[in-house]
């Protein structure tokens, strides 16, 4: 920390008077001041990102705060649960939110005047009151800022399994997914909150018109396996009375199995959507970058240390590749329909 002696000469002046004022006040008149995350809105966004947290490894908010602070945002994370690791692992222990205490929470930040968010993202939830404490989160956050952008990971499962109660997702149909700006599904997820199946990508882009007809104006299908390739689908609809801008970006199919990619793309598409929040293409564009440089470069980390690749799940190099989120060399490029 630099003393005031270096300090330019005005504000070496400024911060002079400050402190001699500041000594004339008892620290009982002494108040916290606001956040200046709170206090100048004009920066880039302030996040409230309401996931899972392991304490070791990189899902949920451990794969989505990170890449949001590098690229720019100020991140409050709410852990949803806490688990000593994600459940891939043999064993699991720790403790999870329910929806009174996550209440609790927002109503402790009301109280303070800290509930001015310009975005709200939520990954996995694994109950029903969970996910109606959520509904009650976005009412709430709009209600003190109407521009808040909702950003939703429907995580309900993959490959044809669901990872939560059944009876979440009738609730993410009905009631979650009108309220969000954008969604980003996965194949099976897109499936099951549209009600049909999704082979080709006639049907992808049939998923996101239905997406877009329940609420959310931007809708990106993050993965789909359709003849052998791997892509994925976007769609943004910018007005009710136009057709949506739709794209692909076909990639490639990385041979591994790897944990918390959802959740690291999901975070890259809010952090570009703020820069680029009328080019969805090119949002995806960067978000695909990133994710495919860390996962390269993660397959190469575990290589070097003689770790079997084809029959182990693979802990995502983040911190390692913190270059690649702040500055994607984009190598997909979008293909618009």
């Amino acid at each position: 920390m630099r003393s005031l002696c270096t300090l330019p000469h005005s504000r070496g002046l400024a911060a002079v008077r400050l402190l001699a004022g500041f000594s004339k006040t008892s620290r009982s008149q002494v108040r916290m001041a606001p956040p200046l995350c709170v206090a100048l809105p004009k920066g880039k966004g302030r996040v409230l990102s309401i996931q899972s947290h392991t304490v070791q490894g990189y899902v949920g908010n451990k794969a989505a705060v990170f890449p949001l602070q590098l690229l720019g945002f100020n991140v409050d994370p709410i852990n949803s649960v806490q688990f000593s690791n994600h459940t891939g692992y043999p064993t699991v222990r720790g403790q999870v939110l329910n929806g009174e205490q996550l209440w609790d929470l927002i109503e402790g930040l009301q109280a303070n005047d800290l509930l001015c968010y310009t975005h709200l993202l939520t990954g996995y939830i694994g109950s029903v009151s969970f996910l109606d404490t959520i509904l009650r989160v976005v009412e709430k956050l709009r209600s003190v800022n109407p521009d808040l952008i909702y950003v939703c990971d429907p995580v309900m499962g993959d490959e044809g399994k669901l990872y939560i109660p059944p009876e979440l997702v009738s609730v993410y149909r009905e009631k979650v997914i009108p309220l969000a700006s954008m969604i980003t599904p996965n194949q099976f997820e897109a499936e099951n909150l549209t009600g049909f199946r999704v082979t080709s990508e006639a049907e992808g882009l049939r998923a996101c018109n239905a997406l877009h007809a329940a609420g959310p104006s931007k809708v990106v299908i993050t993965s789909l396996e359709m003849d052998g390739r791997l892509m994925l689908i976007g769609s943004h609809k910018k007005t009710k009375e136009h057709p949506p801008e739709q794209f692909k970006i076909v990639m490639q199919k990385i041979p591994a199995y790897f944990s918390g990619t959802g959740d690291l793309m999901t975070a890259l598409l809010l952090g570009w959507s703020s820069k680029y929040p009328e080019e969805l293409w090119r949002v995806a564009e960067l978000a695909v970058a990133s994710l495919q440089a860390v996962l390269c470069r993660t397959i190469c980390d575990y290589d070097a240390a003689k770790i079997e690749i084809a029959t182990n799940k693979l802990e995502i190099q983040l911190i390692q590749s913190q270059d690649d989120i702040r500055t994607p060399q984009v190598t997909y490029f979008a293909e618009r329909y």
